[in-house]
């Protein structure tokens, strides 16, 4: 089925997320609906098949890590759940709600956001105004650089710096902030820790840890497991375009031997 609605204004918003005609934080969602599914999805580039037949959910306020090594189909399956890349079969399901094949920026004005690989920031934009950006989306720009500067207080010593200069670890800082002022109910990471140094890689993903406390779903994509399975509620293994294993980290540390996954 391709989703084939119309949101020329104000999008429907899915009833798991939706209280009392108020849109809800994920953690307010009903249990039984999860805020992202993945039903038997299959993805291709160019006639060829990279995915086949990917099943995932991830629950309310959960973090969920997808690893495998590089070409596994972790980014492609990304791609699919937040709506740059149509699946060639199967279903998209945001808060119960069938959205195969809408658009990225459709599915961001429901809820789900994604910070791709390779950072989410205007690097020719100061910290500052990459933040007043985000507030065309939702929010005030005095509330969002209070809450930005209180989780990451780097950036207030720097909001007047172009973020193309800043550091790998603090452009993914801001991009994290951008991400949060569109009040999510899933986010989406891929590759959070590339190129950045192992401390700078726990700090964020304490961040990410504190946001899923705030009843935020996400779906984490990693290559390297050991940096995210602290955090993560459950974990699923990629191996060529399939879900190899699901489980919760302490399952999944058996697996990292007979597997590359750079833990």
């Amino acid at each position: 089925m391709t989703w084939a609605g119309n949101w020329a204004s104000d999008p429907p918003l899915p009833p798991a997320l939706v209280l009392d005609g108020q849109r809800q934080p994920a953690a307010a969602a009903v249990d039984e609906v999860a805020p992202l599914e993945l039903r038997a999805i299959h993805a291709a580039y160019g006639g060829i098949e990279v995915l086949h037949g990917i099943d995932l959910t991830v629950r309310a306020g959960a973090v969920v890590a997808l690893l495998g090594a590089n070409g596994a189909g972790k980014s492609t399956t990304v791609k699919v759940a937040s709506g740059l890349l149509a699946p060639s079969g199967g279903s998209v399901l945001v808060g119960g709600h069938d959205v195969t094949g809408a658009a990225s920026y459709d599915l961001a004005r429901i809820g789900v956001c994604t910070i791709p690989e390779g950072r989410g920031v205007f690097p020719n934009l100061t910290v500052r105004e990459n933040l007043w950006m985000a507030t065309q989306v939702r929010g005030d720009l005095a509330e969002l650089e209070e809450a930005a500067y209180a989780r990451f207080p780097k950036l207030g010593e720097r909001r007047t710096q172009l973020a193309g200069t800043l550091s790998g670890g603090e452009q993914q800082m801001l991009a994290l902030c951008r991400a949060l002022v569109t009040d999510p109910a899933v986010l989406l990471l891929d590759e959070l820790s590339m190129g950045l140094a192992p401390i700078v890689v726990q700090q964020l993903y304490e961040i990410v840890a504190q946001v899923a406390r705030e009843g935020i779903s996400i779906l984490v994509v990693e290559q390297f497991a050991q940096a995210v399975l602290g955090i993560a509620d459950r974990a699923a293994i990629m191996v060529n375009g399939e879900i190899a294993r699901v489980g919760t980290p302490a399952e999944m540390q058996s697996e990292l031997s007979s597997a590359y996954l750079g833990g």
